[in-house]
């Protein structure tokens, strides 16, 4: 597979047409179904949606339909032009609607029924319609009216004070949280929205059934953070934020810590991945470092024997030391020296901080498709856009064509709609298993989406062991399958609940220290990401335990795995073999990098990854301050995504053709995803990527920023897009003389005096208590957002307490503890964070006896024997 101009091929959704009306909010969504193979349509009003307005341009010529926003976000859609206040328009819309499987609706809520639509009056015509309404905060609850913005949005949801530079050695900041830029919030958003659709198409392949899905913006991003939430959940601790790196409690090392860069000689960076010593399920990167070092004769004293102790190498003035001589050795290397390689080689995940655009050569992605040339042939010429976002083993991701022109199919739409019927899928003939138990209705009193799917899940760590858990959320039987000889890492990490449970925790008047980390069964972000699924032990480097695993593959109809690429092959488990076990096995694999092409033995975590994709570089201060990159594993987090909808593309393949298939997916991958159109724009317009910090030049707006507020690192996200906005914040802050200044009396002016204005806020909102700022400048209509803590949204968010945002769920060795629920309402087949069973992860092993017993049909003394032998 390589770079190329747009070929059909088969894709996962043949057939589904899906309606797309609003704006950024559901525009990546629409990008992702189209490809994988939906006809998309936007409804567009007359004049062109007002995502064509936004930059960077094509030769920077503002025109809507050279909106490189809009290419990027549109690729492989249709167009058309409707004038929805005419009667005719509404006509139009409504014959749309009647004839589409799926209607994406980010519109203002109650702007279609205005018009004479929306799901109450559409579902009488079309009910097997399936309904995605996405809003800024959600249709209802004390924050519904508020108006959303990416940054906003990143703010209230927690991401951004997860993101920024590394405070000084005494825990203070020098500057603001930075928002990752391009996008991300609607990025997070458009995952669970897909994730929706597929989850929904999938129901009514049985059911016939539509329904309504609401999902809100806030509610998305706020569960998107990783660590920060586990450790004040389960141990009231604060996070401080650090450069390309996972933010960290004090006692995790958020000030103390190590850098995470390493600036080369030429003035690039690396992440040498600092990986001295690491807990159980992680490997000991100390051998690596020292025999790199080594290579070059820059070891100092590393060879000493007391740095064969992990716990003298955990000591900060020790690990200070080696990572001074390990920049030492970087900085007397140029970037293009390659250090890294050497490093993975040495089984160590240190990463290259690239530019997006410098991935488009690399032949690693070129192998994979990655990338694609798509030709323009009104303006007689081609370029380069990011579109597979995983290797199928038989194809399925289309990659074009070029974004429509603006109304340019809507005479051929309304035709081929309107006189061609919607064919409702119907569900193919599927090799039998022993069937999972369908016991009745959900805690919502309605079926799961994926009742009657059994998914085997050898994965790990979150970007793996994720996408079960949305899986297990929507009602499949999923299992993790693991064994005490390669502990996931998370058993150990992750919110280590206290000695004495919810009671101590609740309690609590100060940070609780962190317990010992010995038992795999008391790490509450462990249970958070596995919640719902069983937990069966099995050995798979017994002969024995493959025995098994052979039996387990032919009663499932998914198998997960997050294993090291070519592990499972190593094991006798190839694709070929699994195919033979289980013809209409769906088998999904996620790795750093992916299995296919050259870095397919690449050590990667998430901030590998993000450093790999361009994401890091893409996000901070101009230079020369470095890149902050994003203060946790967000590619953990898109893994999983994009792993879960792998999956539910795939069910939906098979359950209507009989197909099983092999899936590649990558973090990196996915990653390169959500580099939006930079990767575009330096096709287009031939310009590398430059941080702008928290300024959007590209929905235009000033100021745009993250400013202080009273207290110890609090601060408030405000944007103003217009005139009237800025003119709300001057009076808001009682400062109209602001007004009477001609360098802020228009945007293009305050656009370009950004830095005298923004000093200007700043000295205006020190002293303000953010949320009453917040609320005032929200009533007027004016995107402000505070920069909420874990604390924040956990204890006094009231729309996330009004969205139901966590749910208790019991564990069967620490208790009941809260745990997000996943974002998005489904009328018909809701899901619940607890899945088939209710309650949060598995202990270790604890279903094996059960389970085993069930589906494989062995008695507990071969079981008790099986243990005995190191087989279970």
């Amino acid at each position: 597979m390589s770079a190329g101009e747009h070929v059909e091929t088969s894709t996962y959704l043949d057939g589904i047409r899906v309606l797309e009306i609003g704006d950024e909010q559901g525009e990546y969504c629409g990008r992702v179904l189209a490809g994988m193979g939906a006809d998309v349509v936007r409804v567009e009003p007359i004049g062109g949606e007002r995502t064509r307005s936004y930059g960077p341009f094509y030769e920077d010529v503002p025109d809507r339909n050279r909106s490189l926003y809009f290419w990027h976000y549109n690729l492989g859609k249709r167009s058309v032009e409707l004038d929805v206040d005419s009667p005719d328009g509404r006509a139009d819309l409504a014959a749309l609607v009647a004839a589409a499987d799926v209607v994406l609706d980010s519109r203002s809520v109650g702007y279609l029924e205005a018009r004479g639509g929306g799901y109450e009056i559409w579902k009488e015509s079309n009910p097997g319609l399936i309904y995605v309404k996405i809003t800024p905060f959600g249709s209802d609850g004390p924050w519904a009216g508020y108006a959303g913005s990416d940054l906003v949005h990143l703010a209230l949801g927690g991401m951004v004070m997860n993101c920024g530079y590394d405070p000084d050695p005494l825990g203070n900041y020098r500057t603001p949280p930075i928002a990752p830029q391009m996008w991300q919030s609607y990025h997070i958003t458009g995952e669970m929205a897909v994730m929706s659709v597929l989850a929904a198409l999938n129901f009514r392949l049985g059911s016939g059934a539509g329904q309504h899905i609401d999902l809100a913006v806030h509610d998305a991003v706020a569960k998107n953070t990783e660590t920060d939430i586990p450790d004040w959940v389960a141990l009231a601790k604060d996070h401080y934020r650090r450069t390309c790196s996972h933010s960290a409690s004090a006692e995790g090392g958020g000030f103390t810590a190590v850098s995470s860069l390493a600036r080369t000689q030429d003035g690039r960076w690396l992440l040498p991945y600092r990986s001295y010593g690491w807990l159980k399920g992680f490997v000991d990167g100390w051998p690596g470092t020292l025999a790199l070092v080594q290579k070059y004769g820059g070891q100092v004293d590393l060879e000493d024997p007391e740095y064969l102790d992990l716990e003298y190498r955990a000591r900060p003035e020790v690990a200070m030391h080696i990572t001074d001589v390990v920049d030492g050795l970087i900085a007397r290397l140029p970037y293009d020296e390659e250090l890294w390689r050497l490093a993975q080689a040495s089984g160590m995940p240190w990463a290259p901080i690239r530019k997006p655009e410098e991935n488009t050569v690399d032949e690693h992605w070129i192998s994979r498709g990655t990338f694609s040339t798509v030709s323009h042939p009104e303006l007689d010429a081609s370029f380069t856009y990011t579109s597979s976002r995983w290797v199928d083993s038989e194809g399925g991701w289309r990659t074009g064509p070029r974004p429509p022109l603006l109304g340019e199919h809507s005479a051929e739409v309304l035709e081929a709609w309107t006189t061609r019927p919607r064919t409702q899928a119907r569900r193919a003939a599927v090799s039998p298993k022993k069937a999972v138990p369908v016991d009745g209705l959900s805690l919502h009193g309605k079926p799961f989406a994926l009742a009657g799917v059994r998914v085997l899940d050898l994965s790990w760590m979150l970007a793996s062991a994720g996408a079960g858990r949305y899986l297990a959320a929507h009602g499949a039987e999923v299992i993790k399958v693991e064994h005490e000889s390669r502990w996931d890492g998370m058993r150990f990490t992750l919110g280590l609940v206290p000695d004495g449970g919810r009671a101590e925790r609740d309690s609590a008047t100060g940070p609780i220290p962190v317990p010992n980390p010995s038992n795999p069964n008391r790490a509450q972000g462990f249970m958070e990401i596995n919640s719902g699924k069983l937990g069966v032990s099995l050995n798979l480097k017994d002969p024995l335990g493959k025995e098994l695993l052979v039996k387990l593959i032919q009663e499932s109809d998914v198998l997960l795995e997050g294993f090291s690429p070519h592990t499972l092959e190593r094991m006798g488990f190839g694709y070929e073999r699994l195919r033979e076990i289980n013809p209409k096995l769906i088998y999904v694999q996620q790795s750093g990098m992916g299995q296919h092409g050259t870095y397919g033995g690449a050590r990667a975590y998430g901030p590998t990854a993000q450093a790999f994709t361009g994401l890091s570089d893409m996000s901070g201060l101009p230079e020369p301050y470095p890149p902050a990159g994003i203060g946790y594993s967000y590619l953990d987090w898109f893994g999983a995504y994009n792993m879960a909808n792998a999956v539910l593309a795939a069910l939906y393949r098979r359950d209507t053709t009989g197909t099983g298939c092999w899936i590649d997916t990558s973090q990196a991958e996915a990653g390169l995803y959500l580099t939006g159109t930079a990767i575009l724009d330096h096709s287009v317009n031939g310009r590398t990527w430059q941080r702008f910090g928290n300024r959007s030049p590209y929905k235009t707006a000033a100021p745009h920023a993250i400013f202080p507020t009273a207290g110890t690192d609090r601060w408030i996200a405000i944007g103003c897009f217009d005139d009237q906005q800025w003119q709300i914040l001057a009076t808001t802050l009682d400062r109209t003389d602001w007004l009477a200044d001609e360098r802020f009396g228009t945007l293009a002016g305050r656009l370009a005096h950004q830095d005298e204005l923004e000093a200007l806020v700043r000295s205006a909102t020190l002293d303000q208590d953010g949320y009453a700022l917040m609320d005032r400048l929200q009533g007027a209509g004016v995107p402000a957002g505070v920069c909420q803590s874990a604390q924040d949204r956990f204890e006094t968010d009231p729309q996330l307490r009004h969205l139901g945002w966590t749910v208790d769920l019991p564990q069967s060795e620490i208790g009941t503890w809260p745990v997000r629920e996943v974002p998005g309402t489904l009328s018909a087949s809701p899901s619940h964070i607890g899945g088939r069973y209710l309650r949060s992860g598995p202990s270790y092993g604890e279903d094996t006896e059960e389970f085993y017993a069930r589906v494989l049909d062995i008695d507990s003394d071969e079981i008790a024997k099986l243990r005995v032998d190191g087989v279970l």
